[in-house]
């Protein structure tokens, strides 16, 4: 089963029914990629809960009208069918105003890191 995947479906549910926060199970890498798009003002403050049953609780955001901030949230690379760019490869989704987030040997950044730092990696996700 893909965790990223079903991470990702978990903020999408609930984002449809308006909830102001979700909790997923924590692993590291899962971690990362919610801290690198919460860095790109996606999604509110995210934190770790828990000793024996880890758990991250990510705050959701919304605009002024009640509309999710999170348009369009999708799963690029899969387990059957890995997507993989280079520096040079790596461009702006919806003009800047998305993002792409990369699993790279520097770690998990966003798509304008990878090109600053001039590393290419795994797509992982993108956000518009």
């Amino acid at each position: 089963m893909d965790n990223i995947a079903n991470m990702l479906t978990s903020i999408r549910n609930a984002q449809a029914v308006q909830k102001e926060t979700v909790s997923v199970p924590y692993s590291k890498f899962r971690m990362s990629v919610i801290e690198t798009i919460s860095k790109g003002g996606f999604v509110g403050p995210v934190t770790k809960k828990g000793r024996k049953n880890k758990v991250i609780n990510i705050a959701l955001k919304y605009d002024e009208y009640g509309k999710p901030v999170i348009k369009e949230l999708k799963r690029v690379s899969k387990l059957s069918c890995r997507i993989y760019k280079g520096y040079k490869d790596v461009r702006a989704v919806q003009r800047g105003y998305g993002m792409q987030v990369l699993s790279t040997p520097k770690g998990v950044i966003s798509d304008k890191e990878a090109r600053d730092k001039k590393v290419g990696g795994e797509v992982v996700c993108e956000i518009s």
